[in-house]
């Protein structure tokens, strides 16, 4: 069993309750593990027994263009995403999706975080 591991993906995007997040926007980072039996890709050295990570960045991008109220909302559909593109390999996926600069009335925070994971 291994992981691959996006770490810090950095993308801009629409997500929240406020109207004004709809517009004006913000910046997440997005961390991504995904779990699964990479052996036979480690002795074959094809990329066909193995999961691309270049697959899993352009699924994060594509549903955070997908706007959504809740970041909870973005992370299942990521989850469910992956779960999809290669069913039968992947034992396990988890993701971090944090919003920077959360607009907080005043208040001073780097970010929030939610984490989801399939198991």
């Amino acid at each position: 069993m291994g992981k691959i591991v996006l770490e810090n993906i950095k993308l801009f995007g629409f997500h929240g309750c406020m109207p004004e997040e709809e517009y004006v926007g913000s910046h997440y980072t997005i961390t991504l593990e995904v779990e699964f039996d990479f052996y036979q890709a480690s002795v074959s050295d094809d990329l066909s027994k193995t999961i691309n990570y270049v697959d899993l960045y352009y699924i994060v991008k594509e549903e955070m263009k997908i706007n959504s109220k809740l970041i909870e909302h973005l992370a299942q559909r990521i989850i469910q995403r992956i779960k999809k593109y290669k069913k039968p390999l992947i034992k396990y996926t988890k993701v971090k999706i944090c919003k920077e600069n959360p607009p907080l009335q005043g208040n001073i925070i780097d970010r929030v975080c939610v984490i989801l994971d399939n198991s």
